[in-house]
């Protein structure tokens, strides 16, 4: 028997994928170019908004006798056993096989912004917490674990991660981001896809671009981003992933930017993307995307129209389900109003994908196991990790904290019993099963009241929640008072319901008028505060609120973000003194609820100043973070210094742990750029490293700056590194220098490209 050039291993990927598509109908090929979603509900909002509009009847046995691209969240729909789901979608990629004629599995994707978004798998804390913990490594082993439990499974591609950054945190999504410094997002995003990929599994970045720069910070809404925000801001966290973490996916962003839709953008998603990134693998539409651009940006006509804009674009897939790709797409080539080469591309892109995972191969067979365990020791132990880590101590004034072993200590909130407490809405708990109250939520979440009796067996601990999370009624705090009167500390514990699209106060679609804490959370505080007793204030929340309201006057501030299914432990663990917390904010705590949007990245003029009566100046800086013992920085090496305009340079201190007890330092370094052709943020992030230090211990630090770091688009559209002076400022915060290299750069104005360096370098010598 012979076998066709397009089944041999032996050939490289682009001939196989050539002959195969030179033996394809042209209903066979756009069969590759459009997912299904086969537990998706056509009655009714289901998951999403629109997604009964969107949500095409077909006949699926009929369907994949043309062959399939994709198959929607097998596992992230609704509550299946593991190895149950992982055997029902084995059989469906069999049947998909054998109904076509060229024996052609589908892709399976699944969610896994904060793990693998399915029934008893480990909830991981969410990226705004990765961010918070500066420790890309760890980031990257969890990457890697998710990899595995959704290969395991039969999985192939992780819609994730999210790398948008940050630009006006009452965004609902701003939980699912890393925070709001670029540099931060890229290096711990890119962490998170070498992860992913390492496992074999397509990471797939998400939203390109622009999603998070929403005007008003609604959902959806359009973009206002200029052409330099544009590029220094919103552009590198997704180049630096592609470069160096080798995502093989991307996804099209919901929203238009100056008039014209991320998923009609071919300047985007073709000509930036693939012909000066060099991008290979696949762009798939975000949920609905295509026909959005009719329905919804009416940028398009007719569903023909709108195929059309998408397909010349440059998106390959539609997702999550058939209705603007199959046969639409079809009629429209087969009368002309749309050439099948665009068809051809991004089946030749898709098929390509294929290739590389194994799913051409004519020995390819679907794992399908007897038992699957989503949810080991080994996860969980990651997942409390990345939890203690992410514990940000904003304030500790007097020392409360650590709390005294027997001392008697008030709970009191809305957050401190509640499991979901921990979760963001992209955990399978707060995204799917509240659509199925009769399922338990099959991970154990300890909460933080059960931790702390946990953390501190001696103490007298006594609880009342004292009000809801949004609930307007402050029936409860006549007992929480009472409660808080007879302790001698009380704890808040006060926060966010992750939802989606307005069932939340944080998460997808729940964007909010200010950040003030929700519901009467604040006014519950205030009656805590005025008891007497010390109060320390714990925040469970997707996004940063304001807090300069109780400024002075709290006994300590403990801020986590979604920390995850070991959220509850790793908060306890820091209240208890256990966790020396060594978080660090992913993104500014503001003095007021109003005045936003702001993060740190400011040019002078958007700095506290005499021609404004409002000051945005945060109560809390990007990078802050306190500890429970003491570092000396010492032996600072940053002598002034004249490089090249492709120079480098570098500079050192040495950090020594000063306290009794083990602690982490992570040592910042920002750059101040004081005259340029355009305005500049004041202060930028540009590297940073993560010390863990025995109490005694000490370790040197060096960061190789190179000049190329200094870049940034000029009035002519260019990225260009200028002459001039600049400050390198080492420092624990963006509002907290240490030590100060001042370098200039001589020579020319140097423009660079996609051979710049990204990063900073840092080595670390111990003592």
């Amino acid at each position: 028997m012979t076998t066709a050039p397009w089944r041999d291993p032996a050939l490289p990927a682009a001939a196989r994928v050539d002959d195969l598509l030179s033996r394809m109908t042209l209903e066979e090929k756009t069969a590759q170019l459009y997912g299904v979603w086969v537990g998706a509900a056509t009655d009714g909002d289901g998951v999403a908004p629109h997604q009964h509009d969107m949500t095409a009847d077909y006949d699926w046995n009929e369907l994949i006798t043309r062959g399939l691209g994709q198959l929607t969240r097998s596992f992230g729909t609704a509550p299946v056993d593991p190895a149950l789901g992982a055997r029902a979608l084995a059989l469906a990629q069999r049947r998909i096989a054998a109904a076509g004629r060229f024996g052609i599995p589908a892709v399976a994707h699944e969610e896994c912004l904060a793990g693998f978004t399915a029934w008893r798998a480990t909830a991981y804390p969410v990226p705004l917490a990765w961010g918070a913990a500066f420790d890309p490594p760890l980031v990257e082993e969890m990457g890697r674990a998710i990899g595995r439990d959704l290969r395991a499974v039969g999985v192939h591609q992780g819609l994730a991660p999210v790398l948008d950054v940050v630009r006006d945190p009452r965004w609902g999504r701003v939980e699912e981001t890393i925070g709001e410094d670029p540099y931060l997002v890229g290096t711990v995003g890119t962490a998170y896809v070498r992860g992913l990929e390492s496992a074999g599994i397509v990471a797939t970045l998400k939203h390109f671009a622009g999603y998070a720069s929403s005007a008003g910070a609604r959902n959806l809404a359009p973009v206002r981003a200029g052409t330099r925000e544009f590029a220094d801001v919103t552009l590198p966290p997704f180049e630096m992933a592609l470069r160096e973490g080798g995502a093989r996916s991307v996804m099209a962003a919901y929203t238009e930017r100056d008039g014209v839709p991320a998923s009609a953008d071919p300047e985007l998603l073709t000509r930036l993307l693939r012909e000066e990134w060099g991008f290979t693998g696949t762009v798939v539409a975000d949920y609905f995307g295509i026909g959005f651009l009719q329905t919804l940006h009416r940028v398009a006509g007719t569903p023909a129209q709108a195929a059309h804009l998408a397909l010349a674009a440059g998106i390959d897939v539609e997702l999550p389900t058939v209705k603007y790709y199959g046969e639409t797409l079809v009629a429209a080539v087969r009368a002309g109003e749309l050439p099948e080469e665009l068809v051809d591309r991004a089946a030749h892109r898709v098929l390509l994908q294929k290739c590389e995972l194994g799913l051409l191969d004519e020995d390819w067979q679907p794992p399908s196991p007897e038992s699957v365990d989503l949810d080991p020791a080994t996860n969980r132990a990651l997942a409390r990790r990345l939890a203690e880590e992410s514990v940000v101590l904003l304030d500790n004034p007097d020392g409360l904290l650590p709390l005294a072993p027997d001392t008697r200590v008030a709970v009191v909130g809305p957050r401190a019993a509640d499991a979901l407490a921990m979760l963001g809405c992209y955990s399978f708990p707060s995204h799917v099963l509240t659509h199925h109250p009769e399922v338990d939520l099959g991970i154990d979440i300890p909460t933080v009241l059960e931790s702390l009796r946990g953390e501190l067996p001696d103490a007298k601990v006594t609880s009342t929640e004292g009000c809801g999370v949004s609930d307007p009624d402050p029936s409860g705090f006549t007992e929480a008072i009472a409660r808080a009167a007879e302790a001698d500390v009380c704890v808040a514990v006060l926060g966010d319901r992750a939802g989606l699209f307005g069932r939340g106060t944080s998460g997808e679609g729940c964007d909010v008028a200010d950040l003030t804490l929700p519901g009467v959370q604040g006014e519950l505080l205030d009656a805590l505060v005025a008891t007497g007793v010390p109060v320390v204030l714990v925040l469970l929340t997707g996004r940063p609120y304001a807090l300069g309201r109780w400024h002075g006057r709290l006994g300590a501030v403990v801020q986590a973000f979604f920390p995850g299914e070991e959220g509850g432990p790793a908060v306890a663990g820091v209240l208890s003194g256990r966790v020396n917390p060594s978080g660090r904010l992913p993104v500014s705590v503001p003095r007021v609820p109003g005045g936003q949007p702001w993060t740190y990245l400011q040019p002078p003029l958007g700095l506290a100043g005499e021609v404004s009566n409002l000051d945005p100046t945060p109560l809390y800086p990007f990078g802050h973070g306190r500890s429970y013992t003491r570092f000396a920085w010492e032996d600072f090496s940053g002598p002034d210094a004249e490089i090249g305009t492709d120079g480098s340079y570098d500079l050192s201190v040495t950090v020594r742990n000063t306290g009794e007890r083990a602690g982490a330092e992570v040592v910042q370094l920002y750059l101040h750029d004081p005259v340029a052709s355009v305005t500049r943020p004041d202060v930028r992030l540009i590297g940073y490293q993560r010390l863990e230090l025995a109490a005694g211990g000490s370790a040197r630090v060096t960061f190789r700056f190179h000049a190329d770091l200094s870049a940034f688009t000029d009035r002519a559209g260019r990225r260009v590194v200028e002459p001039g002076d600049l400050e390198l400022r080492l420092g624990t915060s963006s509002g907290q220098a240490r030590e100060v290299a001042r370098v200039r750069l001589a020579g020319p104005v140097r423009e660079v490209g996609a051979e710049r360096r990204l990063r900073c370098e840092a080595d670390v010598l111990r003592n």
